[in-house]
């Protein structure tokens, strides 16, 4: 027993190192993105509702989140690592066992207590409680993220919704207007100003628009099939509102690249799984110390009537369990090895994570600035489009013109329309985008 409680301060300064707590590695943040100053201010801060502040798409956002399926799933890992977490803290009480026999042919019984107590010594039940914690975090940050892309499929698929809509308006619009020069056409021709061939070109463009018609239909209703399948919902029709009634924060912050560390739920549950893979190879490595366990029994018996105890167990199952390492070291050692790649492994991902995060943010802001200046063109090109087809149609009227100029400045105006409308429909993608790259929409 006294070489037993010699040993013990050698033990525990040996597993020192088996205690050692997690720290970040170097991560290049400098350069992932440029935000043009050092403002610490960031969109991502921002609550959903307060981003999202059309209440028809906060309706279907709420429903998303209460019954996607896979958000659902999502909530289920986290009670899945919040149990796994509560095992790994009891594993540091002692067990407690009671035994009962009882003879067939006679009145005596036995009952008896025994209780065993493993001593963390190398630190082994220590880093599986803080391999547990990590997960639990892990499948807290999955969480986020699944909830993240859900918010944000389900915004896009709103606003896609928005421009068919807008589409099939235009279309509507393009066909009333195409079947107007139809009827011009075929007026000028009974007084030998145009012939049949621009009345055939213009039926023909009216048959075309009715064909694209029936595919912005076609292209509505998968739209909605597909969110009623995110929300997990029988389909129903959406009525979204147009794309111009859209309203989001004036001001566009996006912060420094060093915050996507902390607001990325996805680089956070990269950080996790290091975090995991850093402890389980404290893990194997505590392996290789010998482990203390104290055990004893208590038992009562009604043969004798006395009470029986044995503390030499005590020191037999300790010593026992102080000369088990030895027996296993190869396939400690192999252990230890899988479990440092696995860590380098998992440092190489969170430091990927952290360049797809930067790569994404640009990507955005790019698409951003682009579909802001697409919209600043297209929209003067179309006054000037609609004022050179008023022009047009009046020269026609009133003077030699030919027709094919009408109707050249007829399909060009309904396609800058199209293209103004997809505009629309880009820049709330690249906000929405951005918001979600930067970390947003998981509050």
């Amino acid at each position: 027993m006294k070489k037993l409680i010699y040993l013990l301060p050698c033990l525990l300064l040996a597993g020192c190192a088996t205690y050692s707590k997690y720290q970040r590695p170097e991560m290049e943040t400098v350069g992932l993105f440029d935000n043009g100053t050092c403002d610490t201010t960031t969109i991502a801060t921002i609550p959903w509702r307060e981003f999202f502040k059309d209440e028809k798409l906060q309706a279907l956002i709420d429903s998303g989140l209460r019954r996607n399926t896979d958000l659902n799933i999502a909530r289920l890992r986290v009670e899945a690592a919040e149990a796994a977490l509560t095992g790994a803290k009891l594993a540091f009480l002692p067990t407690v066992g009671l035994d009962a026999a009882l003879s067939a042919h006679s009145a005596n019984y036995n009952v008896g207590a025994s209780a065993s107590w493993e001593i963390d010594l190398a630190g082994r039940l220590t880093n599986a409680k803080r391999e547990a914690r990590a997960a639990l975090e892990a499948s807290r940050d999955y969480r986020q993220a699944v909830q993240t892309s859900l918010i944000a499929t389900i915004a896009e698929s709103y606003y896609t919704l928005a421009l068919l809509d807008n589409q099939l308006q235009i279309n509507a619009e393009a066909i009333d207007s195409w079947q107007n020069t139809v009827r011009t056409l075929e007026a000028l021709m009974k007084v030998g100003r145009a012939n049949d061939t621009g009345v055939l070109q213009a039926k023909a463009a009216v048959l075309s628009l009715e064909n694209n018609r029936l595919e912005l239909q076609k292209s509505i209703a998968e739209t909605e099939h597909s969110l009623a399948a995110i929300l997990a919902m029988p389909v129903q029709r959406i009525n979204p509102n147009t794309l111009t009634e859209a309203d989001f924060p004036d001001s566009i912050s996006i912060g420094v690249p060093i915050q996507l560390l902390s607001n990325r739920p996805d680089v956070r549950q990269a950080e996790m799984e290091l975090v995991q893979a850093y402890y389980a190879t404290n893990f194997a490595r505590a392996a290789f110390y010998p482990s203390l366990t104290l055990s004893g029994t208590l038992g009562w018996s009604n043969h004798n009537g006395g009470v029986v105890a044995h503390p030499a167990q005590w020191i037999a199952n300790a010593v026992a369990a102080l000369t088990q390492p030895l027996l296993n070291r190869g396939a400690n050692i192999a252990n230890l090895k899988i479990a440092k790649t696995r860590q380098e492994e998992a440092r190489l991902r969170f430091q990927q994570s952290l360049y797809d995060a930067g790569r994404e943010v640009n990507d955005a802001l790019s698409a951003l600035q682009t579909s802001n200046a697409q919209l600043e063109i297209d929209t003067r090109r179309i006054d000037i489009l609609s004022e050179a087809l008023r022009k047009t149609e009046l020269l026609m009227r009133h003077s030699s013109l030919s027709y094919l100029e009408v109707l050249t400045v007829q399909q060009t105006l309904l396609d800058a329309r199209l293209a103004l409308s997809t505009d629309h429909l880009q820049r709330l993608r690249s906000l929405i985008t951005l918001y979600r790259a930067l970390g947003g929409a998981s509050q």
